[in-house]
């Protein structure tokens, strides 16, 4: 398997937001989303934008650190908004139900590390990372599933 990768910055909240709008459409049922990178680096922001951009009817979209997950109704499929950063054990994520959520929603995942070897093989890797300026960000899209190729290369820059 290849790796596809490609970075982008993110120089703006509003960069982050267009970003999300690019890639709401192109997501299906059985699409995850590895959020990775510092408090901070914009991994809220940029779900609460995705989720917004595929809901049909607007409505509030909180981050899930206390709830753990969020699932909302989506035109194709559940979306799933996870924030995995109280867990302390993979079998945390079974009992969540979210791996059960990767085969048929689109599950967006803060701190996918705690899924250990639970993390989809096929999903996008999306590491934030703070950068010096203010409100400035770098992310880094990444997959070794051939799915991800074409949504990576045609990012607007």
């Amino acid at each position: 398997m290849t790796l596809i990768s490609r970075c982008i910055a993110l120089n703006s909240p509003s960069r982050t937001e267009a970003l999300a709008r690019h890639l709401a459409p192109v997501l299906a049922a059985g699409d995850v989303l590895l959020l990775e990178g510092p408090i901070g680096a914009g991994k809220t922001h940029f779900a609460r934008s995705l989720i917004q951009s595929l809901l049909p009817v607007p409505e509030d979209v909180p981050s899930p650190t206390f709830t753990l997950v969020q699932v909302y109704d989506g035109p194709v499929s559940e979306i799933w908004h996870a924030d995995l950063y109280r867990l302390s054990a993979p079998d945390e994520v079974v009992e969540l139900g979210l791996t059960d959520a990767f085969e048929d929603a689109i599950c967006l995942v803060e701190w996918p590390d705690r899924l250990a070897d639970l993390a989809p093989e096929n999903a996008l890797k999306m590491s934030f990372k703070l950068m010096e300026g203010e409100g400035e960000r770098q992310l880094t899209l990444s997959s070794t599933s051939r799915r991800w190729e074409p949504i990576i290369q045609a990012i607007p820059e």
